[in-house]
């Protein structure tokens, strides 16, 4: 097989990996009514002139199914990381008792189960989209190898091979969709 043609396969399963793992992050980041440290992780906290993670500068652990405990390294952190959470707009509430932070989270509603699954599946859809965007710059490339003489049997065979690692991604897409909106939609 033609080097060029194996440079642009390679490439587009990175891109398209990219793309999947990208959907993950995202897909974590929609809560299926437990608590989870990962609800946290786009938060920025004020810490001393500077937007900082929130997991930088305190621990954040569950207690229990609806419990999330912060932990901060330094007792000052207290009101910023306080402050932080109630800015991000996450639904959550913040209980300071000076030592930690405990925020209860709430048990999640039936319609507000269906929001978050239209959340999910608008991320899922997202990816998609962005696999099939990854497909046709491939075949544009492979096309453009035409004329560098390069068989075009090697060419359409490439192709097809394109649009099997596409058909692949969109699957493991589907997939992940599948086992979020499972966890959602349990009660």
């Amino acid at each position: 097989m033609n080097e060029d043609i194996q440079f642009i396969l390679d490439d587009t399963k990175e891109q398209m990996e990219k793309c999947l793992s990208h959907l993950e992050a995202e897909l974590v980041k929609v809560r299926a009514g437990k608590a989870s440290p990962t609800m946290l992780e786009s938060i920025l906290v004020d810490y001393y002139g500077s937007k900082t993670p929130l997991n930088q500068v305190a621990s954040i652990n569950t207690a229990d199914a609806r419990t999330l405990v912060i932990q901060p390294w330094e007792k000052a952190t207290l009101t910023p990381i306080e402050k932080a959470i109630m800015a991000a707009n996450l639904g959550l509430n913040p209980q300071n008792d000076g030592v930690l932070i405990r925020i209860l989270v709430p048990a999640l509603t039936e319609e507000r189960r269906k929001d978050l699954v239209k959340k999910a599946k608008s991320e899922a859809e997202n990816a998609k989209v962005s696999i099939r965007t990854i497909r046709k710059e491939a075949n544009e490339e492979l096309k453009k190898l035409l004329k560098n003489n390069v068989p075009e049997d090697e060419i359409k065979e490439s192709e097809v091979k394109v649009q099997q690692l596409t058909d692949g991604f969109v699957v493991k897409c589907d997939k992940h969709l599948e086992i979020k909106e499972k966890e959602i939609m349990t009660v």
